[in-house]
């Protein structure tokens, strides 16, 4: 157990990934900042993963954009905190987001770019070594250990991501890289750079009504969409459908991790409040669950939650009032 520990704090570190990414866009991609129906647009959103096991993997990001249409395009600050291991390995990340975007009436390109600084901190006395340990009666309580951890418990460096995303009719599709700069995350002073992560992601809108126009948001849609992440060699694949009929939206989902071996099967339902507003006012309200399907199974990990809150309208004489025909990220979510 100790030299499992010990090799989660030195091993190359992987990036968490949410299962509602669609509620946390800016983290899933810079390029959409500012895409949405509406003038301002906040984000909050949980991930309590395997509550079973003892220990804290807990993830929580919060962001707020503005699509500035003078501009052509969005700015927005995001903050991600994570919480990981008995060590309690805490990181926090605060960035700044700003997205350009060009298209028409069934054509939008968004360019987008990411810039912030990330802290990262370690409890070394929360750590039990071999000398604290007795072999017939386990951890001794209120020893002290004659290891000596390193002196470096805090480590500040800059972030930097970009990121590209397409809307084409009912067609959606982005690709995202994020610690373009790969920056070095060492607490001993041996040099261990942050991988990049790449996430590419897609969507279709299939509608399921009559007299169906790409343009309006009303009637039922099936959306299958797919989101791939990659960083070092760690991979993930999530794939799967989510119907959508006005205000109500319920998905199923399936993730594969390592060389496509099962991770965890994912259901989510999500709410929009006051939608069809005349300024554009949507609360989103959602819920998911992970079922784990890999080898340490469901009964071992107690499955992961998320839960999110979200926020969008349009400020009063709003000169942005249905851009681009409402061809936003949002429309396929």
């Amino acid at each position: 157990m100790l030299l499992m520990v010990m090799a989660s704090v030195s091993a190359i570190a992987q990036d968490h990934i949410y299962s509602q990414f669609f509620n946390a866009p800016i983290y899933l991609n810079p390029s959409l900042t500012g895409q949405f129906e509406g003038d301002i647009r906040m984000n909050l959103i949980y991930r309590n993963q395997w509550s079973g096991l003892s220990g804290d993997l807990s993830y929580i990001t919060a962001s707020a954009d503005l699509n500035i249409s003078k501009f052509a395009g969005g700015v927005g600050l995001m903050f991600t905190r994570s919480s990981e291991g008995t060590a309690y390995l805490v990181k926090n990340n605060a960035a700044a987001t700003y997205s350009y975007s060009v298209g028409g009436d069934d054509f939008v390109a968004s360019f987008g770019i990411q810039a912030g600084f990330t802290n990262r901190q370690i409890d070394w006395s929360k750590l039990v070594f071999s000398d604290q340990i007795d072999m017939r009666l386990g951890y001794i309580p209120g020893s002290i250990s004659s290891a000596q951890p390193p002196e470096m418990d805090s480590k500040f460096y800059l972030d930097a991501a970009a990121g590209t995303n397409i809307v084409f009719r009912n067609l959606m599709a982005g690709v995202a890289l994020h610690h373009i700069n790969k920056p070095d995350e060492s607490f001993s002073g041996t040099v261990a750079k942050l991988p990049m992560r790449i996430t590419a992601n897609a969507s279709y809108r299939i509608p399921l009504s009559p007299y169906f126009d790409y343009n309006q948001d009303e009637g039922s849609y099936l959306i299958p969409s797919v989101v791939y992440y990659k960083q070092a060699s760690s991979t993930s694949l999530s794939a799967g459908a989510q119907f959508k009929h006005r205000g109500l939206n319920a998905g199923i989902w399936y993730r594969s991790a390592g060389e496509g071996g099962p991770d965890a099967v994912v259901v989510s339902l999500i709410f929009d409040l006051f939608k069809g507003n005349k300024n554009g006012e949507k609360l989103r309200l959602g819920l998911s669950h992970d079922a784990t399907t890999s080898k340490i199974n469901y009964t071992n990990t107690g499955g992961t939650t998320e839960a999110s809150i979200g926020y969008e309208k349009y400020f009063p004489n709003s000169s942005g009032y249905n851009k681009f025909n409402g061809l936003r990220c949002y429309d396929f979510y």
